[in-house]
């Protein structure tokens, strides 16, 4: 079977008054990311991964920033809906591996919840996601702990 690799890259700042949700997890924390959608770095990096190994695109083809629809969206369900286009465009998902890049919070005690969260939504086992945390030794935006990004590699075939 062909394999193909995508990679996801995704990042937001910061704000008071917003909920945390990192990798389909609520994390108990100051602040939340901001953003259009909740804001889930975590995911939004799987999926940009796993919508370039299938060759389908985009994040932003699929769910426009500027679309109400998107408004406020559960990452979650986006990341179902991205699983079936994968699916339906003749690919499978073999393997995801994502790092996030903060600061704080420490995520290590939600990695577990995390890999099951991005796996249920793509319809994988979780021994097939790897979730690991990098701090950016108080370098840059991230590094100040004003945003949080992430980073992911899916692996799929066909």
């Amino acid at each position: 079977m062909p394999q193909r690799a995508g990679l996801g890259y995704d990042i937001h700042r910061l704000a008071a008054g917003r909920r945390l949700v990192l990798g389909g997890v609520a994390i108990e924390h100051p602040k939340g990311l901001a953003g259009y959608s909740d804001g889930d770095v975590l995911l939004h990096a799987v999926m940009d991964a796993v919508l370039g190994a299938a060759n389908l695109g985009d994040l932003g083809s699929h769910f426009p920033s500027d679309d109400p629809r998107f408004a406020g969206a559960d990452s979650q369900e986006l990341l179902r809906q991205v699983g079936s286009k994968v699916r339906e465009a003749g690919y499978a998902v073999v393997s995801i591996d994502a790092t996030v890049i903060a600061e704080a919070p420490r995520i290590g005690a939600h990695v577990a919840a995390m890999r099951q969260a991005i796996a249920r939504g793509l319809g994988v086992t979780p021994e097939s996601v790897s979730v690991k945390a990098k701090t950016n030794d108080g370098v840059g935006e991230i590094g100040a702990g004003e945003a949080i990004a992430a980073l992911a590699v899916a692996l799929a075939s066909n």
